[in-house]
């Protein structure tokens, strides 16, 4: 039974032109799981309307 991100990772690989092997699937569907879920975090935090980005970001 196909996951739900697998044919998403067929059709983006397909676009890009990207070889995927079978076995790396399970690695790319994990690191698409936890990229969805950081990204839905972010997005669900709620900023006022008067927040501005950062001019200069640094490490």
């Amino acid at each position: 039974m196909a996951e739900p991100l697998d044919d998403y990772i067929d059709t983006v690989a397909k676009v890009l032109g990207l070889p995927i092997e079978d076995a790396w699937k399970p690695m790319i569907r994990a690191n698409l799981a936890v990229t969805l879920k950081l990204a839905g975090m972010v997005d669900e935090f709620a900023l006022p309307d008067e927040s501005e980005p950062a001019g200069i970001y640094a490490a």
